[in-house]
């Protein structure tokens, strides 16, 4: 079994199920499920591909962007951290889907590896978008897809974002800074019960109130409704049968691509790496980041992605010209 914090995080939270503590930190306790809101099933969408019904959401309309999440979340933590982007932005519409295993896409066992899911990611855009162009972003193991999605239609594709992308999908050979807390609020994680903090530490740098509260509500649902025997199942299966990064040409359309210097799962430095394929691109390394940058950093993710959408915006034409 592939074994990380993540996975160390899922096992704190699934403990907690079991037993229910309430902390003084003004949140709904890790044992209790919210109950989903009606505007939530009202806009939950569904289309079956691969014998699975994928569910999903779509906002606003213009230009598609395919919305891909990481590894045991679900389409809550890009909703989270890519919608303030769009505050005062038209013209894009953005798809956010739940990856086989996680959220509501229920898991499959045809699906067990991340050459089965990067086909299920594939025959999606296809059934939602088909014969569109788009751009995609990708947060963590939905970067790694999504670069296997760029290696696969690449003619298809405006731009692309990654967040804390997975470069390396071998942890043992990725090129990793030590854990490292930057800032904390020692009183308030003295609130929280023991297991409260098991789950919340781990992946995050900046540990205080507004990272966990973003964190219990975009992120916590998701880990506790994943399918871990799927999940064990595709990390065994984790690394694609292809290289999505030897790419046949590099690709010039605009790329944004934002890691954390204290990112101590996927890392920052194996992802300059990528930067001969993409002569388009802005690399962004934060401080005061880690895997949980689009938390920790989300300031400056929004100014970076709007910037990163003008380009797109500003070379569609010269994308549309070559299509035709």
């Amino acid at each position: 079994m592939l074994v990380t914090r993540r996975n160390a995080m899922a096992a704190a939270v699934v403990a907690t199920i079991s037993a229910p503590e309430r902390s003084e930190a003004g949140r709904v306790p890790l044992g209790e499920r919210r109950t989903e809101s009606t505007n939530e099933a009202a806009e939950d969408r569904q289309v079956v591909i691969n014998g699975v019904p994928v569910h999903y959401e779509s906002r606003g309309s213009g230009q598609p962007i395919v919305m891909i999440h990481g590894f045991t979340l679900d389409r809550r933590s890009l909703i989270g951290c890519m919608e303030p982007v769009f505050s005062s932005r038209g013209g894009w519409r953005r798809i956010y889907f739940d990856l086989p295993g996680m959220g509501r896409t229920p898991a499959s066992a045809a699906i067990a590896s991340s050459d089965a899911m990067l086909d299920v990611v594939l025959n999606f855009i296809d059934a939602v978008i088909p014969g569109k162009r788009f751009s995609v972003v990708g947060q963590s193991y939905g970067g790694y897809l999504a670069r296997g999605v760029l290696a696969r239609k690449p003619a298809s594709i405006d731009g692309m974002a990654l967040i804390c992308p997975v470069v390396v999908a071998e942890r043992d050979r990725r090129d990793l800074p030590p854990h490292a807390v930057i800032a904390k609020d020692a009183a308030f994680l003295a609130s929280l019960s023991g297991a409260d903090a098991d789950a919340f530490t781990p992946n995050f740098v900046v540990q205080n109130r507004s990272t966990w509260l973003r964190f219990q509500e975009e992120l916590l649902p998701a880990i506790r409704r994943a399918d871990q025997p799927l999940l064990e199942s595709i990390a065994r299966r984790y690394v694609f049968s292809f290289d999505p990064d030897a790419l046949t040409r590099s690709f010039t359309g605009p790329v944004l691509v934002l890691t954390g210097r204290q990112d101590s799962d996927v890392g920052y430095r194996d992802q300059w790496k990528m930067s001969e394929n993409f002569p388009r691109a802005t690399f962004a390394m934060l401080d005061r980041a880690g895997h949980g940058l689009a938390i920790e950093q989300a300031g400056l993710l929004t100014v970076l992605a709007q910037e990163w959408l003008d380009r797109v915006t500003e070379a569609s034409g010269h994308f549309a010209a070559d299509a035709r």
